[in-house]
């Protein structure tokens, strides 16, 4: 969410601060050539003064105009500006350098009819940084109300482009930082909005694999958020004290069960000594009781593998799963099937070492219950990234796709597979003992028939 949310603000918040820039920027080189403009026009309108009794007939007024020449000359070298008194045909009467004359087109000529009109010319147009243009100012010549020449200034416009050109810098150094700062609070803003959303994702997890006493403790983040993480709270409250009595109502009833079936058993033992040997029907009572004597342990174990706290440590699994292999290889001989240990010889991971005993027992002993005489269980080790594996392969008949889809839920067992012993807990007893450990078990195909069932053990430590 915040690789969404945090491009969005500062997206926005970059189209402000251009929104803001531009203008800023256009008023910056504005100012600067009105500043330019205004001091030629001061400029113009001085020697404007001077040039009223500058005319090219009277030689008396030589001397004026030979000062006059001296002053625009020194104008010129000074300030690089070139200037000129020109008469209404466009004649110069004195001007530096003496080779510049009234513009034939353009701008330039056209300050100099408006000024021939008594009107004071018209703002230049913009000259940006990236513009090698000059500016033509030009104000008339008055004489008893009659206008008897123009004043013309053409102005290089390369130190105010470079005056633009640092005012725009500011502006963009300005708008950097601005950014910078806006990125930042951006981050923080994201992570504080969005802070009680991770708790709330990592407690939903939590939840989700199994450890339900996972909560969301109160923090900071915008109050409709910590409104829903006191929901998820309470919600999950109710949640756990269902399973709760959910799980007491099991063990209990399991637990009171057990000794009306013990004497029951005790009875039916009893009343085959008073019948012939080999009677079916006590033979077949004394099987279905004990199979409910099998499934009342199941259930109340899988009540305690479902209630219980786990004790995780680092864990060599390469020797746990060794172990567990050579304690059921005897039973495995016993029926003729090979079952074989490989991978990794030593592999460590974080949980439960008596959780995942018993989870691997409830496994192997479900592949070789499976595995016909002459095939094979194999148990693989491996360590893959951040996680360990223990893999149990059989050459049993294996299972469709619907039925995977089916495995490990409670008392659920395959139609074809009935009549082999087993109350349909056991590998739903396993998955209760992983998910308290923070494993997990997962089922497949295993090729070219039987089933292959993955324990997978983080290796890195719970938080």
């Amino acid at each position: 969410m915040r690789t969404r949310l945090l491009p969005l603000l500062i997206v926005l918040m970059a189209g402000v601060l251009l929104a803001l820039g531009f203008p800023l920027a256009v008023s910056v080189a504005a100012a600067q050539q009105q500043k330019v403009v205004v001091d030629r026009i001061d400029d113009t309108a001085r020697i404007a003064a001077e040039a009223q009794f500058v005319t090219e007939v009277p030689a008396v007024e030589a001397e004026r105009r030979a000062r006059l020449q001296d002053e625009l000359v020194r104008y010129q070298k000074v300030y690089g500006i070139r200037a000129g008194v020109f008469s209404r045909d466009g004649v110069a009467l004195t001007n530096a350098p003496t080779d510049w004359g009234v513009p034939g087109e353009g701008e330039g000529r056209q300050a100099f009819q408006e000024a021939l009109a008594s009107r004071r010319s018209h703002d230049p147009s913009q000259v940006w940084p990236w513009q090698r243009g000059r500016l033509v100012v030009a104000s008339p010549v008055v004489r008893n109300g009659d206008v008897i020449a123009v004043v013309m200034t053409d102005s290089p416009t390369g130190e105010m482009r470079s005056r633009i050109l640092h005012g725009w810098l500011l502006i963009g150094g300005g708008l950097v930082a601005a950014m910078l700062v806006a990125v930042g609070a951006a981050f923080r803003l994201t992570g504080w909005v969005l802070l009680p959303v991770r708790i709330l994702d990592a407690a939903t997890h939590g939840i989700a694999t199994g450890r339900m006493n996972s909560r969301v403790a109160p923090g900071g983040g915008p109050p409709e958020l910590r409104r829903l993480a006191r929901s998820f709270n309470e919600m999950a409250d109710n949640v756990e004290a269902v399973l709760e009595q959910q799980r007491a109502f099991v063990a209990d009833a399991s637990h009171q069960l057990r000794n009306p079936l013990a004497a029951l058993l005790l009875r039916i033992e009893l009343l085959a000594l008073e019948l012939p040997e080999g009677n079916e029907e006590i033979a077949s009572v004394r099987t279905e009781g004990k199979r409910l004597a099998q499934v009342l342990d199941d259930l109340l174990g899988l009540a305690l593998a479902e209630h219980a706290g786990a004790e995780i440590r680092l864990t060599d699994i390469g020797a746990l799963t060794g172990e567990r292999v050579a304690a059921w290889r005897p039973l495995a001989v016993d029926k003729g099937v090979r079952i074989t240990e490989d991978g990794a010889a030593a592999v460590t991971a974080w949980a439960d070492p008596i959780a995942l005993s018993s989870a691997l027992d409830a496994v192997i002993d479900n592949a070789l219950k499976f595995t016909p005489g002459g095939g094979e269980v194999k148990v693989t080790v491996a360590a893959d990234g951040s996680a360990s594996t223990i893999t149990v392969s059989d050459e049993g008949p294996g299972l469709t796709e619907d039925e995977l889809a089916r495995i490990g839920d409670r008392f659920w067992r395959s139609n074809r597979h009935q009549n082999i012993k087993g109350s349909g807990l056991g590998l739903s007893i396993s998955r209760a003992l992983l998910a308290a450990g923070g494993g997990s078990i997962s089922y497949g195909k295993n090729t070219p028939h039987g089933l292959r069932v993955t324990v997978t053990v983080p290796r890195s430590a719970p938080s």
